[in-house]
């Protein structure tokens, strides 16, 4: 048996308790990973229905098993599951066990939809709250329905004006079609990737081109972030979205997935509020508080285009 009997199970098996047990009983490992490369239980814990759960839980070696710094209980409120939850506690686990930066499953759950999951499960700060608060404005002002193939650094704390001095871009008199025109002709000449537009929102500016990746390429990124904090994100349409976080013009985080759910490398409240909403989070991420979308549907307030340099070459 592969995968300790559990081999190519998709997330929709998770639902049923009658094919778990019959897997069960065939000799399938509770306690070793998937297809998916996550435990059972965690795998249930995220798409799977209460009684599931609860047959698992009562079959593993350990509730509280951690499968890439998380544990199942972790898992289920992450993915806004509170009936797998409680299933979970019922079998011993324990909601206050710190992981994932500090953040416990009792205290996440204060950031979601159920706060009153769990009995003590602490409290939030007020910088937190205000977090919270402001999750609901800031994805409805980015409601973008198609980002395949969008480019975009989210800079804090600098003008437009300042973002286009650190380039040493020259503006230019550009429209939509225009280059679109040019993307179909070439997709990454030099024209093309090297052309792109800034807009200022509160917080900050944003650096955008929604035909390919030229504000997440790393000099973009480390001229703009000198000082400050910039969040570079490519979606690209082949493998998912790519994040990057730059601060003073280092790199210090690469091969992320905004939008991906909670992961320790990101800012965890944050990726769990925004999870599912990559565009907004590279925002948020920055402290940027834009009204509307402008900044990626354009129309910008400057069109741009960076001298010709290899923009790849990290200084």
């Amino acid at each position: 048996m592969t995968n300790g009997g559990w081999g190519g199970y998709g997330w929709h098996g998770w639902q049923d308790v009658s094919e778990i047990r019959r897997l069960l009983a065939a000799g399938a490992n509770p306690d070793e990973s998937t297809a998916w490369y996550l435990p059972p239980l965690h795998s249930a814990a995220e798409w799977g229905t209460a009684p599931v759960v609860a047959e698992l839980a009562a079959r593993v070696h350990d509730v509280d098993a951690l499968a890439e710094g998380r544990t199942a209980l972790w898992q289920a409120v992450a993915a806004n599951r509170p009936d797998n939850a409680r299933a979970l506690v019922a079998a011993g686990a324990d909601p206050r066990r710190d992981m994932m930066s500090g953040w416990s499953p009792a205290r996440l759950s204060l950031a979601g939809p159920t706060p009153d999951l769990f009995a003590q499960g602490g409290s939030l700060t007020p910088s937190e709250s205000a977090t919270i608060a402001e999750r609901q404005r800031l994805v409805a002002a980015l409601d973008v329905e198609h980002i395949e193939g969008l480019g975009i650094a989210c800079v804090a704390d600098i003008s437009a004006a300042e973002a286009i001095r650190r380039l040493d871009a020259e503006v230019v008199e550009c429209d939509y079609e225009q280059v679109m025109g040019l993307w179909m002709d070439d997709p990454i000449g030099d024209d093309t990737i090297n052309t792109m537009w800034v807009t200022e929102v509160p917080g900050g500016c944003v650096v955008a081109q929604p035909w390919g990746y030229g504000p997440q390429m790393p000099v973009v990124t480390g001229l703009l972030s000198v000082g400050t904090v910039c969040y570079g994100m490519y979606a690209n349409p082949k493998s998912g979205n790519q994040g990057s976080i730059i601060r003073d013009g280092e790199t210090v985080g690469w091969d992320l997935h905004p939008g991906g759910g909670p992961d320790v490398r990101e800012d965890v409240l944050l990726s769990y509020l925004y999870w599912h909403h990559a565009l907004a989070y590279c925002f948020a991420y920055t402290g940027l508080r834009p009204t509307d979308s402008r900044s990626i549907t354009g129309p910008p307030d400057t069109w741009i285009r960076l001298p010709q340099r290899d923009y790849w070459a990290r200084e």
